[in-house]
Parts: structure tokens; C-alpha cells; sequence
């Protein structure tokens, strides 16, 4: 007889006793318990993250479900919801805060403090005419969503778990409620700052949350000669960044209100998301969104924009003349146009399996995505087949001149291409695992998302994780789940998702 196996013990969270947003004071939040759930139960997990965390084994306890669905305290202080304002869809949307988000505390990690946090556990001070509550379908796409940006190397906040219940929650339709952990350094917006500002006209309390927020997130800024200035570019700096990396996965964030942008530079709130199928630059994720305004082309020029409605909110937090101040703040995000347009170059060239940059580059890129908008050409497989592409006049490249209808355009294109590959002597074999490794096979399409979700709904919730442990992995081949990366289906034409999503 086996002896028996030894049961691991559930470590469990330690939580810090001051927080950050904790420290700040009230002014900066609102103390309430989360409203309880009937019948809780475990929709899916990150085994992953949990092991990041330490939380491997407490993780796997009811008296985790029991804090993460909000039925439980997770410490003796009370959870938090913090007050922001906000500019939505280019409109000033005074208070917001937020609505359905609570959080929990903050936990000492091997990856540092992070901050831990439910959405979807009932209503707070800032829930306006919402009930606080999340359902299962749009927990299911954040959870999803938030692991697979991970895994893609983009900066986000991350998904722990997802905790469904039978409670009803009224949408479009009655479904039922669930709620998703949320797991980042900070959680904090463009919002925070606006708020004081513009609504709470409190200079005192912003100034409080700037000096704050280098101190613990940006400490290199605090030895220049103006911190708050090198704070900002900063800010500029990671905000270039991160739509660089959205652009060149093919990601629209589909609602980029101010409320919505990161300090920290994540990716942050998924709501109404999504990879571009056929290539589109005027592609519009949330049908909510009439004008286009957050299309997936105008995505970096809206950071632009909402990093000037951040300036907007700093300018009092400066002695001295409000329209001088705005001058000199409105001077240090200008790193963001360099900083996006180097980004981007050098994403690009590497999808491509450019080594160097030479010139007309440009061009050759701008050429192909031109094409490729001309034809709809589906922008993950023809990224991802392009690495397949021989540069020897006798190379067969049928499978990837298949995915262009008009072949005499691909093959005037695929002449340059493959002169520009042995103009720097590239090795096919090698350039081939170099854009294997940048330009993923799998990514969180939205008919993968509902398919999971359909079965979740019928309570079978192994698809969710199946689909969670392929996104995981989007570089690797999986041969396994060849078809996760195929064309979406006709049906998935009808799909259509909304800020309730």
C-alpha cells in the first residue's frame, strides 16, 4: 500500500497592513464590505499567476472562494473602493469611481506588493444607476483577456480567478452573476488625478497623490532636478509603449476614457476588447462607440490625447501660473511621439524578421499592411505564416501568396521583401524561429471567448480553462489545437460586444 501523500498546507495571503491607497487617507477612498453571493463556486483559475503570487495552494481552498467571491473578509480592515473622475469618449463624466470594483488589500509577493481586487462585489458609493455586480460572460473575457496579454508580453493587470453564482444580474438580458480578482501593482488612472482637479478641487490632495506616487512607483524620478516633470515623461514614455505593443498584436481596448488609462502604463479595464480578425485600421470593437472614436487605428493618438487631459489635472499640483505650469507639463510628455514611433519601427521590423533598419523600410511595411487592409487579410495567420517566407528566387511561398487574392500585388510586394531579406544576409531558418517567437499563433479571439462562454453558461467550465492553458502559450506550435488558431467561423460575423461585455 502507497503511503499516504502528505497535504500541502495553504499558505495563507500576508496582508500588508497599510496599502498604499490605504495610506493616502480617506479622501482617496470609501470603506464598505462587499455584498455576499449565494452558492459560490470556482469558474476557472490561474494556476500560473497563483504560483507567481506564493497562493499555489491557498488558492485551492474554500476559504479562498469565500474572500474572492466577496462572502468573506480577506483581513480585519475593510475592503476599499476609491473615487476617480473622467473624460469619457472625449466628454467630461465629472465622479465616477469604482462602481463594482472593491479592493481587498494589499499582499506581499515574490513579484513585490500587489494589490488585490474583486470586480463584481456589489454596489459602492460610486456605483451611479449600476448594481455593482458582474456577470459571468464579461468575468470570463477579463479573466481570459488579462492572462493572455500576460503571456504576449504586454504589460496588464492580471486575473487570479473567476467566481460564478446562480444570482441573477440584469443586462441586455438576465444572466447570471460572477466575479473576476484582479491582481496589479496599482490600480490607479489618469482619473485619480483628474479628480482632484476637477471635482474635488482639492490641489492639497493632489499634490499628496503625485508625491506619492513617485516615491513608491517611480523612485528613479525622485533625484531629478523636477520630479514630478521626469514623473510625467515617464508616464509618457510607458504609455507609448504599451500602444505600440497593442498596434502591433492587433489589440483594440475599445473604450480608452481617461478612467481607463493606467499610471503604471498596463493594460487596464477589459471591457468591450478585441484582436483584430481581418485586417482593418478603422475597426471599431465596441459597437457602443458611434463615432469610431476609439477605433483601432486612432489608439495611440487617443493616449496622446488623454495624456494632455492628465496634464490638464496636474497643472494646479505646481506653484505658480496655471497656464506656464500646463506649458511645461504639456512639454514633458512630448517623449511619447518619439518614443511610440520608435516603438513601433522596431516591433514591426521584428515581426517582419527585419534584423537592422534600413532604408525604405517604412515603406515595405506600409506597403504590406496596405494590402493587407485592401484585402481584409487575417492579421494573426498572415503575421504569423509570413515567417514561412523563403527569400531564394527557387523558394515556394505558395502559403503565404495564398492569403492575398490579388497575387500579382502580394508577388510585386514579395520581390522586395525577399531582395530587402538578402540585402542583410538572413538566414531563413533563423529568421523563422525569430518571428515565431514575436508573432503569436494563438490569441483570445472573440468567437474563442464565447465559445467558452457558452459552456460556461451551461455550467461546464473546462473549456474556459482548455482555452486559458492554449493563451498561455501563443508562440508555441500546439498542434493539438490547431484548429484555436484558424479563421473565425461565419457566425463569429454576428458577434457583437458592448461596455457591458
Amino acid at each position: 500500500m502507497n503511503a499516504p501523500r502528505e497535504l500541502a498546507v495553504a499558505v495563507e495571503p500576508h496582508w500588508r497592513e497599510h496599502g498604499f491607497l490605504r495610506a493616502l487617507g480617506s479622501g482617496y477612498w470609501s470603506a464598505l464590505p462587499s455584498q455576499p453571493l449565494p452558492e459560490v463556486h470556482w469558474v476557472a483559475r490561474s494556476d500560473a499567476l497563483a504560483a507567481e503570487l506564493g497562493l499555489t495552494d491557498w488558492l485551492r481552498t474554500d476559504a479562498a472562494l469565500q474572500v474572492l467571491a466577496g462572502n468573506a473578509p480577506a483581513q480585519t480592515q475593510p475592503s476599499l473602493a476609491s473615487v476617480y473622475s473622467g473624460h469619457q469618449f472625449g466628454v467630461w463624466a465629472g465622479q465616477l469611481g469604482d462602481g463594482r470594483a472593491l479592493l481587498l488589500g494589499e499582499i506581499d509577493t515574490p513579484l513585490g506588493p500587489q494589490e488585490i481586487q474583486i470586480k463584481g462585489g456589489g454596489l459602492t458609493p460610486y456605483s451611479r444607476m449600476g448594481d455593482g455586480r458582474a456577470v459571468l460572460r464579461s468575468s470570463i473575457r477579463e479573466f481570459l483577456c488579462s492572462e493572455a496579454m500576460h503571456h504576449l508580453g504586454i504589460p496588464t493587470t492580471r486575473a487570479l480567478a473567476v467566481i460564478g453564482s446562480p444570482q441573477p444580474v440584469i443586462r441586455e438580458t438576465v444572466e447570471t452573476a460572477a466575479v473576476v480578482t484582479r491582481v496589479a501593482p496599482s490600480f490607479l488612472r489618469f482619473g485619480h488625478f483628474e479628480h482632484f482637479t476637477h471635482t474635488a478641487n482639492d490641489r492639497a490632495a493632489l499634490k499628496r497623490l503625485v508625491d506619492a506616487v513617485i516615491d513608491r512607483y517611480f523612485p528613479a524620478c525622485r533625484d531629478a532636478a523636477e520630479p514630478t516633470l521626469a514623473w510625467l515623461a515617464e508616464v509618457a514614455r510607458r504609455t507609448a509603449r504599451l500602444m505600440a505593443q497593442w498596434q502591433a498584436v492587433g489589440f483594440c481596448h475599445g473604450v480608452m476614457n481617461t478612467d481607463n488609462m493606467s499610471i503604471l502604463g498596463l493594460t487596464i479595464d477589459y471591457g468591450p476588447f478585441g484582436f483584430l480578425d481581418g485586417f482593418d485600421p478603422a475597426h471599431i470593437c465596441n459597437h457602443s462607440d458611434h463615432q469610431g472614436r476609439y477605433a483601432y487605428a486612432r489608439q495611440p493618438n487617443i493616449a496622446w490625447w488623454n495624456l494632455h487631459a492628465l496634464v490638464s489635472a496636474l497643472a494646479p499640483a505646481f506653484d505658480g501660473e496655471l497656464e506656464a505650469n500646463a506649458e511645461r507639463l504639456a512639454e514633458a510628455v512630448e517623449p511619447f511621439k518619439t518614443e511610440f514611433g520608435h516603438a513601433i519601427q522596431r516591433l514591426l521590423h521584428d515581426k517582419l524578421g527585419l534584423a537592422a533598419e534600413h532604408e525604405g523600410d517604412g515603406q515595405l511595411i506600409d506597403d504590406l499592411l496596405r494590402l493587407m487592409a485592401s484585402e481584409r487579410t487575417d492579421y494573426t495567420i498572415a503575421m504569423r505564416r509570413l515567417a514561412e517566407f523563403s527569400s531564394t528566387p527557387e523558394g515556394d511561398n505558395a502559403r503565404v501568396r495564398d492569403l492575398f487574392v490579388d497575387r500579382s500585388a502580394f508577388d510585386a510586394w514579395s520581390r522586395r521583401y525577399a531582395q530587402r531579406l538578402r540585402d542583410e544576409h538572413s538566414v531563413d531558418a533563423e529568421r523563422r524561429v525569430r518571428m515565431n517567437a514575436v508573432n503569436p499563433k494563438y490569441v483570445l479571439r472573440n468567437h474563442l471567448a464565447e465559445q467558452a462562454i457558452r459552456r460556461a453558461q451551461e455550467g461546464d467550465f473546462s473549456a474556459t480553462q482548455r482555452l486559458l492553458k492554449i493563451l498561455q502559450r501563443p508562440f508555441d506550435e500546439q498542434p493539438e489545437h490547431e484548429a484555436d488558431a484558424g479563421y473565425p467561423p461565419d457566425w463569429a460575423q454576428q458577434l457583437s460586444v458592448s461596455c457591458s461585455s
